[in-house]
């Protein structure tokens, strides 16, 4: 063996096990389970149920309902932020298979913009639209397309969930 290919593959083999040091983020695992809470949308029809699952963190909002085929009728995400995000901050959805509907809620509770989303097949995420708001908002959720129509729930609504605060109403669902 020539003497550089011997100190290549004995540096290779000096830099195996600090690959026990690299975070877990960057090692191929299965997506952490996204807590799920009950929340309610108040309309004039009445309280309706969802069971929903929390995106909290930068990297949960990312993923959001990617590389999904189903979504139960009675379910959705509820994506949270600490701070009010911008109008100008919006929704792509970048091999998300399931037409949906996203509620921008504002920080009292109410809902702020309700909007239409189509997958996107396309290979390249810059090539999917992104969806605007046009409202500040503080919380996002994502039903299947046609449930807020199908259910009655307008901009305005009330929504609520256990630890939202939300002001709107006072009836938060029990966990």
């Amino acid at each position: 063996m020539n003497p550089t290919r011997r100190r290549l593959l004995l540096g290779l083999a000096a830099l195996l096990p600090t690959a026990a040091l690299l975070p877990r983020a960057l090692l191929a695992e299965a997506p952490v389970p996204l807590d799920t809470v009950t929340l309610a949308l108040h309309s004039e029809q009445g309280p309706h149920r969802l069971r929903v699952e929390v995106a909290r963190t930068l990297p949960q909002r990312g993923q959001g309902l990617m590389d999904r085929d189903h979504l139960d009728a009675d379910a959705g995400m509820l994506f949270l932020y600490r701070d009010e995000q911008s109008p100008r901050n919006g929704f792509w959805m970048y091999r998300t298979r399931i037409p949906l509907d996203i509620a921008f809620i504002d920080a009292d509770g109410r809902i702020a913009a309700i909007r239409q989303m189509q997958p996107c097949d396309a290979e390249r995420p810059g090539e999917c639209p992104v969806t605007y708001p046009g409202v500040p908002y503080r919380a996002a959720l994502e039903v299947n397309a046609g449930y807020f129509a199908e259910k009655g729930i307008e901009e305005g609504d009330c929504v609520s969930w256990s630890g939202s605060g939300s002001q709107c109403l006072t009836d938060v669902p029990g966990d």
